[in-house]
């Protein structure tokens, strides 16, 4: 198969943990015999120092005439980069909402698991690590709060700032339709999430949910307040199976499943549109403070390519042959700084982020 990606590798970490992805992509093309083509473009700060803006009409292009888009991660330090200094609507993040919107990336998909080998990482108490969960939350990626109008301006004398919460049935029906189909891949399991006792939004949304779940007999359907959908996760994380929910509960919630996996450097993501297209990146930020240390932890961007083998491109025996060798290495004991149990170190072998991609890389086999 020939397969066609543009690759963002942004601004922090991002392109050393875009070279690591790559170097595990190119040894499952030699090993399955694939041909697989790269092209670099910027968005995000980088874009901005060289262009003045975070996202060229240009960039919105190439990526479009791919097959899939890689990024590593953008931004910076908002309080000391001058990027944070500029109209909100030329900030680094608004090229990330911007092709978001352009590609009609609408589902966006985040595993949160808890590897065996990582149970000593996970920040709840060790019965829970025991336990081990594996969830995904199916976030709504193109409506919302964040999408909405908004405005601040002056009013009796002060100001007053405005944000818009906007859902369409058929916003919500769509990302629906999704979290329905991949919970039939994996335990038949949804549980919707709102604030339906408050918002009308909620109130929609949870009709919608409801008049979708009527086409899946075989999916069990669950409301949860987002309250206490947070309060869950950590409480027993290992309940949910598929998590839906709307753009800025799943922005939220989605953090607070990765971090209790002992590492937010270890998740994936992918944002999805209605065909087989997708942007794949790590849930992590940029790390604008380990930035060129060589110290990264590029699992979760090698995860995020295994995801667009699997989504994209349909290649499943390619995704688990990453998956695979990822458990491999970490069966193996070796960490990166930010996975190592803090005491004992010496059970393990700490590595740098171009190691990790070698080593993961050498275990990529055909079987």
């Amino acid at each position: 198969m020939k397969m066609k990606v543009t690759c963002i590798p942004g601004d922090g970490i991002g392109p050393e943990i875009v070279t690591e992805a790559k170097k595990v992509l190119k040894k499952v093309s030699m090993v399955f015999g694939h041909e697989i083509e790269f092209t670099d473009v910027l968005m995000g700060g980088c874009s901005i120092d060289a262009v003045g803006v975070p996202l060229t009409d240009e960039t919105i292009e190439i990526c479009r005439a791919a097959d899939a888009v890689l990024m590593g991660s953008i931004g910076g330090n908002t309080s000391t980069s001058p990027w944070y200094k500029l109209d909100p609507s030329l900030r680094p993040e608004a090229g990330l909402l911007k092709l978001r919107k352009s590609l009609n990336l609408f589902a966006n998909l985040r595993p949160a698991y808890l590897y065996p080998e990582l149970k000593d990482a996970c920040p709840l108490k060790e019965a829970t690590g025991e336990k081990g969960f594996d969830m995904l939350i199916m976030r709504e990626l193109t409506g919302g709060l964040y999408f909405g109008e908004r405005n601040t301006k002056e009013v009796d004398g002060e100001l007053v700032a405005t944000d818009t919460l906007v859902y369409r049935e058929s916003e919500i029906r769509r990302i629906a339709i999704r979290a329905f189909d991949v919970a039939r891949k994996r335990r038949k399991s949804v549980i919707s999430v709102d604030k339906a006792n408050v918002l009308d939004s909620s109130r929609l949304w949870r009709k919608v949910v409801e008049e979708v779940a009527q086409d899946y007999p075989d999916v069990k359907l669950e409301h949860m307040l987002v309250d206490n959908c947070a309060m869950q996760l950590v409480k027993d994380p290992s309940q949910f199976d598929v998590v839906l929910t709307e753009n800025m509960f799943g922005d939220i919630l989605s953090d607070e499943a990765s971090m209790i996996t002992g590492s937010i450097g270890m998740l994936s993501s992918a944002s999805l549109n209605d065909t087989s297209f997708g942007l794949y990146e790590p849930s992590h930020g940029s790390a604008p403070d380990i930035a060129g240390m060589n110290i990264a932890n590029p699992i979760a961007t090698i995860l995020s390519a295994a995801m667009m083998l699997r989504y994209t491109f349909n290649l499943d025996k390619e995704a688990d042959s990453i998956e695979n060798a990822v458990k491999k290495v970490l069966e193996d004991g070796f960490r990166t700084v930010d996975i190592m149990p803090k005491g004992q170190e010496d059970r393990f072998t700490k590595t740098s982020c171009t190691e990790m991609g070698d080593l993961i890389a050498e275990r990529i086999t055909n079987c």
